[in-house]
Order: C-alpha cells, then sequence, then structure tokens
C-alpha cells in the first residue's frame, strides 16, 4: 500500500510498516505530487510513529479550567519547536443544547435540594456549577453565545523520542499551569496525525464542550507580528516566519540601541540597515572604531575620513555652524561655549571650578579676537584655532597648568590633530568618521569633537539622517561624552536625526549615568548574543523572561530580539547574496573576496 492510500483512507486497519512500492509507481506510469513528498516509508507504534528519519507523536486536549484567559494558547504557538495544531469546532444546536442544559439543571437542583433536606453544609462546587449553568442557559436563550464540540490535538516532531519527550514535556508543563489537560494518543497515534495533517478530519473525536467566549481565547493566530506599511526589511520573526518591516522615522523618536557581545553580528545587522536605508533616501553618518565599513563606503559612492594624528582630514572644534533666520546668534554661540568646555575637560583630564572658569572666558576672548560675539550674525566668518586659544589663555592669570597641558596639543607629541582648518564637508550620502588610527587615550577626545561637528551639520541643514555611533562604549567612559551623546539623541529628532548606538560592553554603558536615559530615549532596542556575565542585567532592564534569556544565551550569530516600542520579537538577520558580500566583515570571506578580485584581474 502505498503512502498516498495511507493519507487518504479513513477507518481501514494499518499495517505496522507501510512502504512506498516503486513498482505502483512504474505500473501506473506516473508519479504524483503525493508520491515526492511522502517519505520513504512510516512505522506506527504505541506513543510515536516513525515518519520516514523523523518521529511524530500525537496527544489530545481533554479538559480545560472554569476560566481562560486571552491568549492562553499564543505561548504554544510562539514556542520554538517543531509542531501541528489542529483545532476542531463541532456546532450544537441551541435547542438541543438547551434541552440537555435543562435536565442537567435539574441535576444539581436535585442534589443541593437533598443536601439541604439531609442538613448538611452547602456544597460550594454545586452552587457555582448551578449559577454556571444558569447564566450559560440564559446566554443560549438570548443567542448572546452558542455551544461547540471543540477538539483541540498537538503533534510534535523530533529526530529522535527524546527530543519529542523534552518537547512534549515542555508543551504539557505550560499547559498544566493554566489548568488545561493533555493525554497522549495511545494506540491512535495513526488517528491523531492524520486528525492534525491539513485535511479536516476529525478521526480522534475526543471533544470538550465551550461556549464562545472560551473558545475565542484559544485563537491561534497571536504570534508577535512587527511589520508596518513601511519601512526596511530587519530580519525575519522566528516565532512564524514573517518580516520584521519598521520605519524608525515613524516613531516617537528615531533612536536605537544594539547590544551584543563581539562576534555575534552587530555591526552586520547595522551595516545591512544601512546599505537598505540608503535605497530608501536616508541620509547616514558613521562614526567607526574599527574600520569596518570600508567596502561598504566604497560599494555605495560615500566617502571616508580618517581621522588620527597623522591624517589628512582636520576638523577645527571652534567651527560655528551657520545662524539660521530662527536663531539668536547669542544662544548658537552660547551652546558651541558650552561643548568646547566639555571638549577641554576631556582634553585636559578635569577642570576644578577655578579652571572651568578660565577655559569658558578664555573661550569667548578668542572669539572675540576675530570678531565673533552674539551681537551680530558671525555666519561666513573666520573661525580662530586652538593656538589662537592657547595665546589667550597663556596671558590670563592662574592659567598656568592649563596652557602647560594643554601645550602637548599645540606643540607637543598630539599637535597637528586639532589645531588646523577644517578642511572636510558633509556632502555626500554616506559619510564615515574613522578612528582606528587614534591612539586609545585620544578616542573619547575625537568622537567628542567628530559628535560636535555632526551636531552643527545636522542642526545647519535639515535631512532625514541616521547617526551611527559604532562600539560607544568609548563615549561612555568619560560623562562629559556621555552627556553630550544623551543630548544628541534626546533633541535629534527635532533635526529629523536617528541616532544609532551600538556596544558590546553592555554593563559599562547601562553603569554610566546617561546609558539607562539613553536606552529610554530610543525606540528600537536590538539585542543579539549575549554573555553570561551580562545576561541578568539585560534581563532586569529589559524584563526579559527566562526563556528569551536562554534565548539570548544560546543565540547563533545574526539571532536575538528586536524591540518596537512595547512590542518584541526573536530575530534572525538575513541578507541577499550581493549584500552579504558588501556587508561582510568576517575575515575569511573578506580573503576569499579579495582573492576572487586578484583572479579575475589576473585573467583580464
Amino acid at each position: 500500500m502505498s503512502l498516498i492510500d495511507f493519507f487518504s483512507k479513513k477507518k481501514e486497519e494499518t499495517p505496522s510498516i507501510v512502504p512506498v512500492l516503486p513498482k505502483d509507481i512504474y505500473t501506473r506510469g506516473t508519479l504524483d505530487l503525493v508520491d515526492t513528498i511522502a517519505p520513504t516509508a512510516l512505522k506506527i507504534g504505541a506513543r510515536e510513529i516513525e515518519l520516514g528519519e523523523k518521529f511524530v507523536r500525537a496527544f489530545y486536549t481533554i479538559s480545560y479550567p472554569r476560566f481562560l484567559s486571552d491568549g492562553w494558547f499564543s505561548p504554544i504557538i510562539n514556542l520554538d519547536k517543531v509542531l501541528d495544531a489542529s483545532v476542531f469546532i463541532h456546532p450544537i444546536e441551541t435547542a438541543q443544547a438547551l434541552r440537555g442544559f435543562q435536565k442537567k439543571v435539574a441535576e444539581v437542583q436535585s442534589q443541593i435540594n437533598e443536601r439541604e433536606a439531609k442538613g448538611l453544609v452547602r456544597d460550594p462546587l454545586l452552587d457555582t456549577a448551578y449559577q454556571d449553568l444558569e447564566a450559560l442557559r440564559d446566554n443560549l436563550q438570548q443567542a448572546q453565545e452558542k455551544l461547540f464540540d471543540v477538539g483541540l490535538y498537538l503533534a510534535l516532531y523530533g529526530d529522535s523520542k527524546e527530543e519529542i519527550d523534552k518537547t512534549e514535556g515542555d508543551i504539557r508543563g505550560i499547559l498544566d499551569a493554566k489548568l488545561v489537560y493533555t493525554k497522549p494518543a495511545l494506540f491512535q497515534q495513526e488517528q491523531g496525525f492524520r486528525s492534525c495533517l491539513p485535511l479536516g478530519t476529525d478521526e480522534l473525536l475526543v471533544n470538550s464542550k465551550l461556549n464562545s467566549s472560551p473558545l475565542s481565547s484559544m485563537f491561534p493566530f497571536v504570534s508577535f507580528d512587527l511589520t508596518s506599511d513601511r519601512g526596511i526589511l530587519y530580519g525575519i520573526n522566528r516565532h512564524n516566519s514573517s518580516l520584521i518591516l519598521f520605519d524608525r522615522f515613524s516613531l516617537e523618536n528615531y533612536n536605537s540601541v544594539v547590544f551584543a557581545k563581539s562576534g555575534s553580528g552587530k555591526s552586520y545587522a547595522t551595516k545591512l540597515e544601512i546599505l537598505r536605508s540608503l535605497m530608501f533616501g536616508t541620509d547616514v553618518i558613521v562614526i567607526d572604531p574599527e574600520r569596518e565599513y570600508d567596502q561598504l563606503t566604497k560599494a555605495t559612492g560615500g566617502r571616508s575620513f580618517h581621522i588620527s594624528l597623522s591624517s589628512e582630514h582636520h576638523i577645527n572644534p571652534f567651527d560655528l555652524p551657520a545662524v539660521k533666520e530662527d536663531e539668536d546668534p547669542r544662544d548658537v554661540l552660547r551652546n558651541n561655549i558650552i561643548s568646547l568646555v566639555g571638549l577641554f575637560r576631556i582634553m585636559l583630564g578635569g577642570l576644578s571650578h577655578e579652571e572651568d572658569a578660565i577655559i569658558d572666558r578664555a573661550i569667548s576672548e578668542t572669539y572675540a579676537l576675530k570678531d565673533i560675539t552674539g551681537d551680530a550674525d558671525f555666519t561666513g566668518a573666520e573661525p580662530p584655532l586652538l593656538t589662537d586659544f592657547e595665546q589667550v589663555l597663556s596671558g590670563m592669570e592662574g592659567s598656568e597648568s592649563l596652557v602647560e597641558r594643554l601645550s602637548k596639543y599645540t606643540h607637543g607629541t598630539w599637535a597637528g590633530f586639532l589645531d588646523k582648518p577644517t578642511n572636510i564637508d558633509l556632502t555626500r550620502q554616506f559619510e564615515v568618521f574613522s578612528v582606528r588610527d587614534m591612539e586609545d587615550e585620544l578616542k573619547p577626545v575625537a568622537m567628542y569633537m567628530i559628535t560636535h561637528y555632526i551636531w552643527n551639520a545636522v542642526r545647519h541643514d535639515l535631512k532625514k539622517r541616521l547617526l551611527v555611533i559604532d562600539e560607544a562604549w568609548w563615549m561612555m567612559k568619560s560623562e562629559d561624552t556621555a552627556s553630550f551623546l544623551y543630548s544628541v539623541a534626546k533633541r535629534g529628532r527635532k533635526y529629523y536625526l536617528g541616532v544609532c548606538t551600538i556596544t558590546q560592553d553592555v554593563e559599562d554603558f547601562l553603569k554610566s549615568p546617561y546609558g539607562r536615559p539613553i536606552l529610554t530615549n530610543s525606540s528600537l532596542q536590538l539585542l543579539l548574543k549575549q554573555s553570561p556575565t551580562t545576561i541578568d542585567v539585560l534581563q532586569q532592564t529589559f524584563n526579559l523572561t527566562d526563556e528569551e534569556k536562554y534565548l539570548l544565551l544560546e543565540a547563533g550569530v545574526g539571532e536575538g530580539l528586536f524591540f518596537a516600542g512595547l512590542k518584541h520579537a526573536a530575530i534572525k538577520i538575513v541578507a541577499s547574496y550581493t549584500e552579504d558580500q558588501i556587508i561582510t566583515s568576517d575575515p575569511s570571506q573578506l580573503l576569499a573576496i579579495k582573492e576572487e578580485k586578484e583572479r579575475h584581474a589576473a585573467n583580464a
């Protein structure tokens, strides 16, 4: 007997082993679709079916609690296991149901009266049953409810009996906690398996009576769906294989954070978002500490600025943005002076209150030397340099220590980094600032200065932009850089700017006074594979369940949790072949791509 006959037959006797007979197919001279997709053989046992190389076990629901909450079945639907669920709903005629209820009510009422006649204490179970029956009978009579015979069957799949035992234990544990009890279909595995196939035949006929309200709570299609009408593809929903599409610029703020351990795919996911955002006309600016975005920059026609002590690219920290019509020059100048004080606090290793006041006054006087004051529009004026500031500072009383500490930036080892005019601009759609070759001690200074320059450009020219700060823990090491980053994230929405903060040092990021506020001001969060040392902090911060916690510990590369507002779902980052070739940072892939290019060049 072929498997076609097995799937189509109803109640015939089934042998223990049913092989596919190639002779039958040859005799017919045709190969049907079912012959193609059917397994080679199956073996029916008392507790499971061997379906080719897989094992299948069917079981059914036998009882439900008095109350069923909404979505009680969703943990089973969203379980990361291979299973089939079938729900058979057989309507019962209301007139027939009312006749049955009349008899049942009479029985319960008789038991209550009998207990009262004997002088026994009332039985709460009987009273509750009587009230429930009367209430349901009223609802049926008024056509507010209908009654159904409902069968709920599950078929589990696995590579071994042990795997199925574990899956069954997990599912029955979830259901038992909700007072929903199940039993395996002993010696009825064939009927149970066929009842779970998409054939619409209820061969088990193990039904429970449910009215409309509890039946509606069983609605199975309630897995988390994060698909919106527009936006870019972030990945695949691992629960139901739907697409996770989102437009960050449609949310209450445009910011995001990415937390992941090294090698888990955080930069890969971010580069994929950048590539797809560029296709929708978003300008993207990246602060790259490890020079990971060079290949993407070349492929998309962007531009890279390599900031280092010996770099040809320079940013003058004293640059001022052009004053717009709705801005007061005094406010623009004052904000720039405050940012410069923060920069000098990082450069000089901290400032006392007296030194802070001296630096503030020296900056104002340095601008005044170039006729830049808050009394007039200074758009187009030549900004001063760090050497001009040093001259002003050296002439002020009590500035000896400050001048000595500043000298290494003007005449010492670090000269040439900050004391030259700006020779870059942000005119392309994709711009990358690389600080890989900058000394570690100077990286916080460089990242603060770059962010300040970008912020001035953002405020001057309104565009839809995305600012990506990779390895943001560099900026969180200093309170001034962290504070400035938080300010940009908080105010960016007014200027159509989304800030994407990426870090692998989660604990240090959240310990910063500005770490949690930045997280709070981010509508999107992406958590990829985590290390055991930080998972407890993340679980507490994001209110993760134990299942989500272990999902992050055991996730593969590019897998994790995606949060959008109050919703979240398990995600898998998926790229096309072409996208993967552009954004990969895997050394083995990069080497293969390089060798392939050299081979083509040699053949040409």
